[in-house]
């Protein structure tokens, strides 16, 4: 299905639409009524541009079956703005001074009547088509501009549905974009969109995602740009007052921010630029740093890495084996990662002793450091939050990386420069990697020692702090808790385990932000604690920065 693979490839950018103010208070129950009437005003004009533009899409249509499954679409949408009247009824809504379209709604309905009259880059108006299957074509196209507005309203009511109960005041809303009716007006939709999409050719199904990505962008735009005259949760840079506040942005690196292990790179440096076996090492006089062979170094790096494993995974079992705590247990958690700490260290010097990483060229790292690849949207997030002065924002990296030159050219590359990174550093000679490592953070306690030295010295001034903490692995546990907003990204399991063994308990930060905004009094302020044993998961960055420093 079309359609349906389309949301596949970009369903994850819907995501952010749920960290929108309109939906989070929409959710919390407390949306001021207002906002709704407007909300549901403009939805109307959605709701007549598609009638329009189904009745376009029926003249194009060359198949029968097609054809009447577009009439009874059509149908839908007439029917359904007779149920918006009902919401009108219902809440005593007066859309009378909401006649005029938002500007992000005129975007998005400008742009399916521009599809149905034929207006898509590479292809002729309806009035200039020659035969039955071109204009087929202008049919799909133009189903495919107005599929995302479904699945992106089916998507909101079925995550606003698991978050509320019977007694939320706009129920009713939620009921109906999270009902089978609706998911069987999206299914069939995508079962239209399949007939008339059958015939096409590659690049024509290339023009339908791009068409259905542009149309998902301007239904996410449309509820970003939503009006909320209240205070809400999010973004927390909405609340932040430069003068009187300051943003500590902490974050992990390894696998936090990156796709693959810095050890791993840096190992995969050191095998690609060693000599091969069969080649003479030149005298150590003229090479300055003797190496071993490419062939040895892989062959020592993966001992090395199975030993690591092998070990992590027994000294975890040994943190288990312990009375499972029957509350948060802060002190029990630190203590367990004390004895954590002794293995990490003897890891690392195995790492230091086997000399794996002799002889590196600090341009050769650098140069890898530019190319890492970081997970989506964790670029973007650091650009936004280092760039915009208002957020006065002190940034830091805490990560138990053996080379910080590598983070450093990584975040470079993106033009940040201003990150304060910590983590341990090589040493070199005249450019080259002596196999000596700068001790700095190696272990959960190292974190959590720099973590709190960052935030005393950061006390001697008059503002207040607020700190985000975000991690994804058990070193980051103690600097997590002791954060006011400990963010867990991914799902590792040996975090889960430890972390539940000493009572914290993981919270998507969704509906998290559902019951902080349904419990908010207006006028008083957000409050975040530290050591609340709470911590709040997300699946990407995107909704880390929707958090922060929003759209």
């Amino acid at each position: 299905m079309a359609a349906n693979r389309f949301w596949a490839s970009f369903s994850k950018e819907s995501v952010i639409t749920l960290y929108t103010p309109f939906i989070v208070s929409l959710g919390s129950g407390n949306l001021k009524l207002d906002a709704f009437a407007h909300f549901v005003a403009q939805d109307v004009q959605f709701l007549k541009c598609f009638a329009q533009a189904y009745e376009l899409a029926e003249d194009c249509a060359d198949d029968d079956d097609a054809r009447l499954c577009i009439v009874e679409l059509r149908k839908r949408v007439l029917k359904e703005l007779k149920h918006h009247a009902s919401f009108v009824q219902e809440w005593d809504l007066d859309l009378s001074k909401e006649t005029t379209p938002d500007p992000a709604t005129t975007k998005y309905t400008n742009f399916v009547l521009a599809t149905a009259s034929g207006k898509v880059e590479g292809i002729k108006g309806p009035g200039e088509l020659a035969t039955p299957f071109e204009k087929t074509k202008i049919a799909a196209y133009t189903l495919i501009a107005m599929a995302p507005y479904l699945r992106l309203n089916a998507f909101l009511g079925k995550e606003l549905m698991v978050v509320n109960g019977d007694q939320h005041p706009y129920k009713k809303w939620i009921d109906k974009y999270s009902s089978e009716t609706y998911q069987a007006a999206l299914l069939q939709t995508e079962d239209v969109l399949d007939k008339l999409s059958v015939s096409l050719t590659g690049e024509e199904l290339d023009i339908m995602q791009k068409l259905y990505h542009q149309a998902l962008k301007l239904e996410m735009e449309f509820f970003i740009a939503q009006p909320v005259d209240q205070q809400t949760v999010l973004p927390l840079s909405k609340q932040h007052n430069s003068a009187d506040h300051r943003l500590m942005c902490f974050s992990d690196f390894d696998l936090t921010c990156t796709v693959v292990d810095s050890s791993a790179i840096l190992a995969e440096i050191a095998i690609v630029t060693a000599p091969k076996s069969d080649q003479s090492q030149p005298p150590e006089s003229q090479s300055q740093i003797a190496r071993m062979s490419s062939a040895d170094l892989r062959n020592t790096w993966e001992v090395l890495s199975r030993e690591y494993t092998e070990e992590f995974e027994q000294s975890t079992e040994n943190v288990l084996a312990n009375q499972k705590a029957e509350g948060f247990d802060y002190e029990g958690l630190k203590k367990a990662l004390e004895q954590l700490s002794e293995f990490e260290k003897r890891a690392n010097m195995r790492v230091i002793e086997s000399n794996v990483l002799k002889g590196l060229n600090v341009e050769d790292i650098k140069r890898a450091g530019e190319r890492l690849i970081l997970h989506d949207g964790c670029m973007g997030f650091f650009q936004s939050v280092t760039n915009d002065q208002s957020l006065n924002a002190n940034v830091h990296v805490l990560s138990y990386c053996w080379c910080a030159d590598l983070i450093r050219s990584s975040f470079s590359s993106g033009g940040i420069h201003t990150m304060h990174i910590h983590a341990n550093e090589f040493e070199y000679e005249d450019s080259l990697s002596t196999g000596d490592i700068i001790k700095k953070i190696e272990t959960p306690i190292d974190k959590l020692q720099a973590f709190t030295g960052i935030l005393k010295n950061s006390d001697q001034t008059d503002k207040t702090n607020l700190t985000i903490y975000t991690g994804d692995s058990v070193g980051d546990l103690l600097c997590l808790l002791e954060a006011d907003i400990g963010i867990v990204i991914g799902s590792s399991s040996s975090l889960r385990k430890i972390a539940t063994h000493f009572g914290v308990s993981f919270v998507p930060l969704f509906p998290a932000l559902i019951k902080k905004q349904r419990e908010h009094v207006e006028g008083s302020v957000f409050s975040w604690n530290r050591l609340s044993g709470f911590l709040y998961t997300v699946t990407s960055w995107a909704e880390v920065r929707s958090l922060i420093v929003g759209f």
